[in-house]
């Protein structure tokens, strides 16, 4: 576990040695702050689920621009080839990586921290969807990452892996959404429900409303053991060719 700490440490780090790293967390805090101020008016609602609403379309685009490099910038570097040569297993280095861009999520949701006390220095909002929806963002972007990480084990192209990462995440937000409602899909119950369930804005959406269902928590967490998994696989498959 030492050795997962350490490389989540070092990708932790790297991320602040990068300029993606600020452009992320300056066009995040930019956008986030807008949102804030055009909702929170005197007869808004005190809440903050206008701003996790918005975020979870940000996190399409913001997130997999942190993980693109995790593994592809081993592959490019050649760096890849010492830490298979390392004891580290295959896990361990996928879960490293992976724990460093959640730290990095967690840098990059202060200015929601920020704006929710501020709301309730200035409102008396419910507390209860303000946390479930932090609760919920961490998910879906756990989420969002692990798939980064898929992507990036797949390519040594950063572009790529980062392409491939919004194309995922597209399956599980636009094409789980609007495919429901196409013909061949409408009359059959099973497929129509099961998009309905695949869809992250669709399981995400109960957090922001001030609800914990297990069903939710469950889809996430496995979905992101699921491309974890693969993610490790791919790895796995470079120690055979």
């Amino acid at each position: 576990m030492t050795q997962t700490l350490t490389i989540a440490r070092r990708e932790l780090t790297s991320l602040f040695f990068s300029p993606i790293g600020y452009v992320v967390i300056g066009l995040f805090a930019i956008a986030t702050t807008l949102i804030f101020f055009l909702w929170f008016t005197p007869d808004a609602p005190a809440g903050m689920e206008v701003s996790f609403w918005w975020v979870v379309w940000f996190m399409i685009f913001l997130l997999p621009a942190t993980s693109m490099r995790l593994l592809s910038e081993e592959y490019r570097s050649g760096t890849i080839e010492t830490l298979m040569t390392s004891p580290l297993s295959d896990a361990q280095v996928i879960l490293g990586k992976w724990l460093g861009v959640m730290g990095f999520l967690l840098v990059l949701s202060v200015p929601l921290w920020i704006q929710a006390l501020v709301i309730e220095l200035n409102g008396s909002p419910d507390p209860g969807p303000i946390l479930t929806g932090f609760l919920g963002l961490l998910l879906v972007g756990s989420l969002y990452l692990a798939i980064g990480a898929f992507a990036s084990a797949a390519t040594e192209n950063q572009v790529n892996a980062f392409l491939i990462t919004v194309a995922v995440i597209s399956i599980f937000t636009f094409v789980t959404r609007f495919l429901p409602y196409a013909a061949f899909v409408k009359n059959n119950d099973f497929l129509r429900n099961t998009m309905f369930f695949a869809n992250i804005n669709t399981q995400f959406e109960d957090f922001n409303r001030g609800l914990i269902d297990t069903s939710n928590i469950v889809f996430f967490v496995s979905a992101t053991i699921f491309f974890l998994f693969l993610a490790v696989m791919l790895l796995q498959s470079r120690r055979w060719r």
